[in-house]
């Protein structure tokens, strides 16, 4: 097991249980190598979301599982190395890798190998009291398509503090989904993130109100995407339901009203992690304050530079860090 810069799974729940860690955030999930044309990088929505959580000052971490491998500890060390604290256990199931090829718009396509660490990370006392001190957590469908990690990531929600903030962040990835993981999801959580393409399977899959045509900025709601949106939230009592279109903008609908965005126009490097990064920037500004709009306008600001970047983690620029601190 990982755990920080170290130490017992024993220390690490009686340091939970006596130091209240008020700005605790955690992504459970997948912890791999994503293999892309340039070479190596680590990956996994859960450490994308932490580690940008943490440049705004958060306690990001990241819940996860490893295997006894080479690859397994290289992960380990490129977390110390990027400083991301982490509680990642070491399993007999080979490290995760996904092999990435990115498309000419620099649409990332993923072939995700089977029967990999995460698949199987395991319930213990001291991610039950990380659930237990962490102010919102951030998972999603893909670690859940393995019996084990679901049922880990749903003990963690309920262990979670009533008033936290839980965002499922769909990643409809292959053929790793099924209706019963995205009900039970949606059911789970309080926030909910998806993009348009995933919102028409979604929609299909569940008989939502629309023509599924998808969610384009200009027109969502003419095309069935809003009415979709609203049904997802009445149906499942979620608080925040954020829609992403891609170049077409962005739409959260909370219980104040809706916040419209346009993306921003940049010189697009690769989108590997940006809507990791969005998400991340969206709820760093909700638990420090910003309003949802506010929050909103950030975290389309924080993907639009990712995407100029190579990598899911490159180093934010304080102009962005600096409107929380």
């Amino acid at each position: 097991m990982a755990l920080g810069e170290g130490g017992s799974e024993g220390q690490m729940a009686k340091t939970l249980n006596l130091v209240k860690m008020k700005n605790l955030v955690t992504g459970i999930g997948e912890a791999l190598w994503d293999m892309l044309p340039e070479g190596r990088k680590i990956g996994g929505a859960p450490a994308n979301f932490a580690y940008h959580v943490s440049q705004f000052g958060l306690e990001g971490r990241v819940a996860s599982a490893v295997g006894r491998d080479d690859l397994g500890r290289e992960i380990l060390d490129t977390f110390r190395e990027k400083g991301l604290k982490c509680l990642v256990e070491t399993v007999p199931y080979p490290t995760g890798t996904v092999s990435v090829t990115l498309e000419g718009d620099g649409i990332p396509r993923y072939d995700i190998k089977e029967g990999a660490a995460w698949d199987n990370i395991p319930y213990t006392p001291a991610l039950e009291a990380l659930a237990s001190e962490s102010r919102a957590v951030c998972f999603g469908s893909l670690a859940q398509r393995g019996a084990v990690s679901r049922k880990t990531i749903g003990r963690f929600l309920d262990a979670m503090p009533d008033d936290a903030l839980k965002i499922f962040d769909v990643n409809l990835r292959q053929n790793f989904y099924s209706r019963e993981i995205l009900e039970d999801s949606f059911m789970k959580c309080n926030v909910l993130k998806i993009n348009d393409e995933e919102l028409e399977v979604v929609g299909g899959l569940l008989g939502l109100s629309g023509d599924g045509r998808g969610g384009a900025a200009t027109d969502y709601a003419e095309d069935g995407a809003e009415e979709r949106c609203r049904e997802l939230r009445e149906r499942f009592g979620i608080r925040m339901l954020i829609l992403t279109c891609g170049v077409n903008g962005s739409h959260v609908f909370g219980p104040d009203g809706v916040s419209s965005l346009a993306t921003p126009k940049v010189e697009v490097a690769d989108t590997v992690g940006a809507g990791d990064s969005f998400t991340a920037a969206f709820v760093s500004g909700m638990l420090k304050g910003l309003d949802m709009a506010e929050a909103h306008r950030l975290a389309v600001e924080v993907s639009a530079y990712v995407c100029t970047q190579s990598g899911a983690m490159p180093l934010l620029p304080q102009s962005l860090v600096s409107r929380l601190r």
